[in-house]
């Protein structure tokens, strides 16, 4: 692999990890297009991954920072916000459902799963996920865009959320497209279920990230690796810090339209394609 097509996938991991397209989806297809579904990929996809999440890591340091501070405070029997208690907890809780199903769906994500075909059906599905879960925000909760919302994060929500979060195992769904939807669906507004996507997500990128690379570390040796890692892996945390504030400020005033219409176009031109 050479340092630009690195470049080229790191671009596309940091760009769709975190708005609601799919990035394994759109890595799958990719490496298809250009060649690349050759050993040592998965472990190649897990680095890029996890440097993309450290966009996470930078944005969101006042947040993280609060939780680490509540659970040392829960941990200690410290008097803590309740506030920030129950996020705490939103997102502890919210996190099983994902491990659980990641772990016995294990061996389908790294084989079945990873199928051009299936990609362009669950862009499809997915687009239609949160076509539905936008409708029912807007109509029947009646929560506006750039509205606050009327319900703020609790336990069960966030579990709730944590469940949607599963979907998003099968690639082409897009773990803030599931998120986000679960959010919606919950009653809360799109920013703060975009903002709680981005923590829930936390976790199971970091967690995910981390066993991927420990179950292929040998792969990480394989001649011509070191360099392109390195450039695929600064662009990818790049553009993920790009593509968080991008989203984050983009559905303050708008809604999910344009990716459900770019979803359905890739998966029309995948179907034609193949």
């Amino acid at each position: 692999m050479t340092a630009f097509v690195a470049i080229i996938l790191g671009f596309i991991e940091g760009a769709t990890e975190f708005i609601p397209v799919s990035s394994s989806g759109h890595l799958i297809i990719v490496r298809s297009i250009l060649g690349q579904n050759h050993p040592g990929g998965l472990a190649f996809d897990a680095v890029l991954q996890l440097a993309a999440s450290c966009a996470l890591l930078v944005y969101f340091w006042k947040d993280i920072l609060r939780l680490v501070q509540t659970a040392w405070g829960v941990v200690t029997k410290q008097n803590v916000l309740q506030k920030e208690r129950t996020l705490l907890y939103a997102i502890l809780l919210g996190t099983i459902p994902a491990v659980v199903f990641g772990l016995l769906l294990e061996s389908q994500m790294e084989t079945v799963f990873r199928n051009t075909k299936l990609v362009a059906l669950t862009l499809i599905l997915g687009s239609i996920l949160m076509y539905v879960a936008q409708w029912y925000s807007q109509k029947v909760l009646k929560i506006p865009i750039g509205s606050v919302g009327n319900r703020a994060v609790s336990i069960s929500r966030g579990v709730m959320i944590g469940f949607f979060q599963c979907i998003a195992l099968v690639p082409g769904i897009s773990r803030s497209g599931a998120t986000i939807s679960g959010g919606l669906f919950a009653g809360l507004s799109q920013e703060e279920a975009t903002r709680f996507s981005f923590l829930l997500s936390l976790p199971v990128l970091f967690g995910a990230g981390l066993k991927k690379l420990v179950d292929v570390r040998h792969e990480l040796f394989l001649p011509g690796f070191g360099t392109p890692l390195l450039f695929g892996s600064i662009t990818a945390f790049i553009v993920g810090l790009v593509s968080i504030n991008f989203l984050l400020k983009y559905l303050k005033t708008h809604n999910l339209n344009i990716f459900i219409m770019y979803r359905v176009v890739v998966a029309i031109v995948l179907l034609l394609w193949l």
